[in-house]
């Protein structure tokens, strides 16, 4: 690994390598199963020829039904794991995840609201995202005082605004008719890849790429957060500045994540921990491989769930069963330091 923080190249071409293997590897896996070269063959002669060129049924379940999944979960892999990471960053605490200002409660409230009333995907969408944000806006909005807003009083706001909506979900599950709403929002809570089509991408993509490139673009400026306002402005960071952007960001990627594949735990938690371990605490190496690497798990989680067994697992399940027992080997190999 410190040949590769040396070699800045050779680390963004293996970090690009691995989710692009790991995808050509599990679009081919599931009943109709290919080779990674014959998922190749077909991915391009889709591209390059169109629909004729390739076998029917190919067609129909590489291009069809797994390429969105795979984009999808590539999408969401990438941008939980980052969201954790710069939140991580954002509030100096190692169990900061991308639900610690609320979103996450806020989009699922949004989700079962719109299940409740019309249970059409894009709806479902659309409902999630703007709830997730809303939920934020409100924990920022509670966190100041005398119009400034403190780290402590962030958190606070996010775990208060957090039960609420927790809460509301809690009563709408309560009045969900039980034979018809209930079990689609119990399943959708659980998180699944499922139903993602090409029109879903559409909407929800934009959302996590931005804030992917925005945390990106200012990685660099993270690493000053660790340090005393005084001392981030004396280098010529606005500090308030900079947490609002990584918020914003943040918000966006998490809010778009769930209105497209539901509630899945434990990547932005466990994710950069790993990234860290690999490689230091500076988060010019942290938030790229924290992308790279929630990607493939992400995408390797999900393969599992469509194709281990004949009804699809839901993913938080899989997530919380693998993240956690990983996370408790993290907390023992490194006895709990954040370095």
């Amino acid at each position: 690994m410190a040949i590769l923080k040396k070699n800045r190249m050779l680390f963004i071409v293996v970090l690009v390598a691995i989710p692009l293997l790991t995808a050509l590897t599990c679009i081919g896996i599931g009943r109709y199963s290919l080779t990674i070269g014959e998922s190749f063959q077909v991915l391009l002669h889709a591209l390059l020829f169109g629909k004729e060129s390739v076998d029917a049924q190919s067609y129909s379940v590489i291009i069809g039904i797994r390429l969105p999944r795979i984009i999808l979960a590539l999408l969401c892999g990438a941008g939980l794991a980052v969201s954790g990471a710069s939140f991580q960053a954002l509030f100096t605490n190692p169990l900061a995840t991308p639900d610690t200002l609320g979103v996450a409660a806020g989009a699922s409230f949004g989700a079962v609201v719109a299940l409740l009333a019309a249970d059409h995907l894009i709806w479902v969408q659309a409902v999630a995202l703007l709830m997730g944000l809303a939920a934020v806006f409100l924990t920022y909005s509670i966190s100041k005082i005398r119009g400034k807003s403190t780290i402590i009083m962030m958190v606070l706001s996010g775990m208060v605004i957090s039960s609420m909506f927790q809460a509301f979900v809690s009563l709408i599950k309560y009045m969900a008719d039980p034979e018809d709403k209930l079990p689609a929002i119990t399943y959708w809570l659980m998180g699944s890849l499922s139903s993602v089509t090409y029109k879903s991408l559409l909407i929800g993509t934009p959302f996590i790429l931005i804030g992917i490139i925005l945390v990106s673009a200012l990685r660099w400026k993270l690493n000053v957060l660790s340090l005393s306002e005084d001392e981030a402005h004396s280098m010529g960071v606005n500090v308030k500045h900079l947490r609002l952007l990584i918020i914003v960001a943040a918000t966006m990627i998490t809010a778009s994540a769930i209105s497209m594949c539901g509630q899945v735990g434990w990547i932005g938690l466990l994710i950069p921990h790993i990234a860290r371990m690999l490689f230091g605490s500076n988060n010019r190496f942290v938030i790229p491989a924290s992308i790279s690497f929630g990607a493939v798990f992400m995408l390797v989680i999900d393969t599992v769930a469509r194709s281990a067994t004949a009804a699809e697992i839901p993913v938080s399940i899989l997530t919380a069963t693998v993240g956690a027992p990983f996370f408790i080997f993290l907390l023992k190999r490194t006895g709990g330091a954040w370095t």
